[in-house]
């Protein structure tokens, strides 16, 4: 088990960030830290929501507990970190077209930091071995089975390999 968390890591390297003076890396980890926070805000919600519908009422709920209940882990904190570095790469092809080199640099230089928390990515071939062993594991047969071997696939390979990917490979097993 990791001996600190990746927020540990994002509070610490803000902190150092700012006693260096890098404005691009303080601006790129706040920004981080503020999606994990609305993603978990949302959750929270969600989670109030839910008690509401059960109970009928709000009240008695403990902020918390539902505070710790909504908190994101390292998983969740790298799919918010995956999500940012994806409009990175988005906003750079379309800043390319657009003739824009300062702002391609500027988001290149802000991917190269949110890159450096990602794990590596998942090969092809990572992915093709997991999904053979998952659908060993299910017994899944054919098309109809996808669902019973793509949520564990999504799971395991949360913010190391996109989604497509691990549809392509699972339709190419299960044919």
């Amino acid at each position: 088990m990791e001996t600190t968390s990746l927020r540990t890591k994002l509070d610490s390297d803000l902190k150092q960030a700012l006693r260096s003076g890098d404005k691009v890396r303080v601006s790129v980890i706040r920004l981080v830290l503020a999606a994990v926070g609305t993603a978990e805000s949302a959750r929270q919600a969600k989670l109030v929501e839910s008690a509401t519908r059960k109970t009928g009422s709000a009240e008695g709920l403990d902020s918390t507990e539902l505070a710790k209940q909504a908190r994101l882990e390292d998983p969740d904190i790298l799919a918010v970190i995956s999500k940012e570095a994806k409009q990175r790469e988005e906003s750079i092809a379309a800043f390319k077209q657009g003739n824009r080199p300062d702002l391609v640099a500027k988001e290149e230089a802000e991917l190269v930091i949110l890159r450096a928390y990602l794990p590596k990515g998942a090969t092809r071939d990572e992915i093709m071995a997991e999904a053979r062993k998952i659908i060993a594991e299910t017994g899944a047969q054919g098309p109809r089975d996808k669902g019973k071997v793509m949520p564990k696939l999504i799971a395991q390979f949360k913010g190391r390999a996109e989604g497509r990917d691990i549809n392509e490979v699972v339709s190419e097993l299960l044919k």
